[in-house]
């Protein structure tokens, strides 16, 4: 097992750096390299003005360039190697505040963590740049007021979920966004126990064939290929930060076995459980 460093707030508080009541702000520039990965007890947004370099994010890689926004949530496993010529903004919230904040992110979390980098149009990023100052200008103010910081922090979600539905979802020219962002949502909840195309459809009150038919055209994976990302993803997580036997993740995860579960884990990986717990 490989025992992740948790890191919190209190670890970003130095010179640079502006907090309040569970919010710090810091501005990242020049290059910044985090080798060995580690998770945050908090939520973190990093918007990039300027960028380049790799962002790892739960295993999966992803390049850093201009106008973006990388979001992680508590827990989740990350590194990266931002280059010399990159300027970002990072927005930390603990989780307590960001369990208040959590209703303005429209979609489901899982949509959140299975598409945590975001490239963003010039006007949006232009919208998003401005809250991100107006956070950063009143937590300097130590009189400021937590409660406007909340405010602009939601506006910020807001203007996310409005982001992802209109580009991701394709927005008004996909009739089922609405009933695609449920889906991802009952894979959160049920990926575990549940591997059934037709329980989802079920739920979605639609034919299996239906969910089918939109998930691979507007996602552009079937409903099956979808189940098997989320439970791969949790599998890697329990594989590297926890000393649950093989078995009994398999166990957790919903399989019968362990050697039904190496055999879907391989396949979808390349390695076996075991060496990807060593590697």
């Amino acid at each position: 097992m490989t025992d992740y460093p948790i890191i919190d707030l209190h670890h970003f508080l130095h010179e640079k750096a502006v907090s309040n009541e569970g919010f710090l702000f810091s501005e990242l520039q020049g290059p910044h390299h985090i080798d060995k990965p580690h998770q945050h007890f908090f939520f973190l947004l990093v918007l990039f003005e300027h960028g380049d370099g790799e962002h790892v994010i739960d295993f999966n890689s992803y390049p850093i360039s201009d106008r973006q926004i990388h979001i992680l949530f508590p827990n989740q496993v990350h590194r990266w190697d931002v280059h010399a010529s990159s300027k970002a903004y990072q927005l930390m919230i603990d989780k307590v505040y960001f369990e208040k904040l959590s209703l303005h992110f429209r979609h489901s979390f899982a949509y959140y963590q299975q598409h945590p980098v975001i490239s963003l149009s010039s006007d949006v990023f232009t919208d998003l740049l401005y809250e991100f100052k107006a956070i950063q200008k009143e937590l300097a103010n130590h009189q400021g007021l937590a409660a406007l910081v909340q405010s602009r922090t939601a506006v910020i979600a807001s203007i996310l979920s409005k982001e992802i539905t209109n580009t991701r979802l394709n927005g008004a020219k996909n009739p089922y966004s609405a009933r695609l962002m449920e889906f991802q949502s009952l894979i959160d909840t049920y990926f575990h126990q549940e591997k059934s195309i037709a329980f989802y459809a079920d739920k979605l009150h639609i034919s299996a064939s239906q969910l089918s038919k939109i998930c691979r055209k507007y996602l552009l994976a079937s409903p099956a290929q979808l189940l098997q990302q989320r439970s791969v993803l949790e599998a890697k997580r329990l594989l590297k930060s926890t000393d649950l036997s093989i078995k009994e993740i398999a166990f957790r995860l919903g399989f019968a076995d362990a050697p039904y579960f190496t055999n879907f884990f391989k396949k979808a990986t390349g390695m076996n459980p075991s060496d990807f717990r060593t590697e």
